[in-house]
């Protein structure tokens, strides 16, 4: 937790000052090339050149063991001892050691076998009309009938509807979606919503609850002050998870539900609320998906308070989990759509060279899953075939980051070896 510092303070003084910033003339604009992997980089294994402690690939192991928990329930149809579980983790605000909430993970488990099943249908393209492939789906529908007055399992199966519809959709960044898979995705969401609109009243003390509300938002065309009033309430709920603070960014941008005042004006709100919990950071949480995405988002992003929100975070969260996620985004998701709009690359690149004292100064193991999430621009909706592969994926792709930033120790032929008790140069 951060103290009321000076910088919390300058926080509430900031909220006013949402004037037009004057910005840089284009021909001006000079952004720095991402240095190209040298022969020594390219022609040397990376293992001779760098050594770090792997996390397991199959993630952290309290979520793990909550989805798991989650899933058994399910199977078992024990559905009293689930709506318990979840009720008394979400009430109790418990969370794994990656900071996501148990309730989100054991009802993440236990919707898991009916979800996979669509998706697994779909990419194998199957027959999507087979009654045997809705069974699991009709059974949730009757669990709900028969529990109709229990919110926690009325939203779960809401959230059931909303992954699948997601299936349907498809990822982030595929083509759109045929005529008919549109209107699936449509159908299931309209009933997520006919689920959880008379369970809304019960919601106002739920972070779980209050976030299958604002799920629906995804599909909505609600205006910007009702969108922006869901989140605010949910993160008020649930000031140290981060993810909503996200999300309530990607949904103020305007191909959503807001514009690029209402994102800068969300932001700053954000961060003075939340400025005990994560000093600056909230401003930075709120921009960091929509800058990634967005390239007039990341032209108008304040830099300086995006970066102070960073160190803010690494103070208020030192988490290993907290640092491969801040440097992947660094090194690879903010780097992707590099070169695409000038003024985009300045504060793009600004922003990724916070990679530097990241990597050097905090990372200690490397978690291979959030890298290869990163790779994919944290789109949730990306279909993963193979979770060792797409570890793999990651793995590789955060030894080359990595290589990247020791690029002179290691074209000086040196290995570098990551410890507890920092950095470590040795003779390769």
């Amino acid at each position: 937790m951060i103290t009321q510092s000076r910088q919390a303070r300058e926080l509430l003084s900031r909220i006013s000052g949402l004037l037009p910033r004057k910005t840089r003339p284009a021909a001006r604009i000079r952004p720095v090339p991402v240095p190209a992997p040298s022969d020594t980089l390219l022609n040397r294994s990376l293992a001779d050149s760098l050594s770090i402690p792997i996390r397991s690939a199959q993630g952290d192991p309290d979520c793990l063991q909550a989805q798991n928990r989650g899933q058994f329930l399910a199977r078992q149809e024990r559905w009293e001892d689930l709506s318990r579980e979840i009720r008394e983790a979400d009430q109790s605000r418990a969370t794994a050691r990656c900071g996501l909430p148990l309730a989100d993970l054991i009802a993440y488990g236990a919707r898991a076998d009916v979800v996979n099943a669509t998706e697994h249908a779909l990419s194998e393209q199957k027959d999507t009309g087979n009654r045997s492939l809705i069974r699991g789906l009709m059974a949730f529908e009757a669990l709900r009938a028969e529990h109709r007055h229990d919110p926690y399992l009325t939203a779960l199966v809401a959230l059931a509807h909303i992954d699948i519809g997601w299936a349907w959709r498809g990822p982030g960044n595929a083509p759109a979606a045929p005529a008919a898979s549109q209107r699936r995705c449509a159908a299931h969401f309209d009933r997520a919503a006919a689920l959880l609109e008379p369970i809304e009243g019960a919601s106002g003390d739920s972070p779980f609850l209050q976030a299958a509300q604002c799920a629906l938002f995804a599909r909505s065309s609600s205006g910007t002050l009702p969108v922006a009033d869901a989140f605010a309430a949910l993160i008020d709920l649930a000031p140290a998870n981060h993810r909503h603070m996200r999300t309530l960014g990607t949904q103020m941008l305007p191909r959503w539900s807001g514009s690029y005042a209402a994102l800068e004006l969300e932001a700053r709100r954000t961060a003075a609320r939340t400025a005990q919990t994560w000093g600056a950071g909230g401003y930075t949480w709120v921009y960091f998906d929509a800058i990634a995405i967005d390239d007039q988002a990341c032209a108008r992003v304040d830099t300086r308070f995006f970066l102070d929100g960073l160190r803010d975070i690494v103070q208020a969260d030192p988490s290993q989990e907290m640092i491969n996620l801040l440097a992947a985004y660094c090194t690879v998701a903010l780097r992707k759509d590099l070169g695409r709009n000038t003024q985009a690359d300045v504060p793009r690149l600004k922003i990724a060279a916070a990679a530097g004292w990241l990597i050097r100064d905090h990372l200690k193991e490397l978690h291979p899953l959030v890298w290869a999430h990163a790779a994919e621009g944290f789109d949730n909706s990306a279909r993963i075939t193979s979770l060792s592969r797409f570890a793999a994926r990651g793995h590789a792709g955060a030894l080359q980051a990595i290589a990247t930033q020791f690029r002179e120790e290691i074209e000086g032929g040196q290995k570098v070896a990551f410890t507890e008790q920092g950095l470590e140069f040795s003779p390769a």
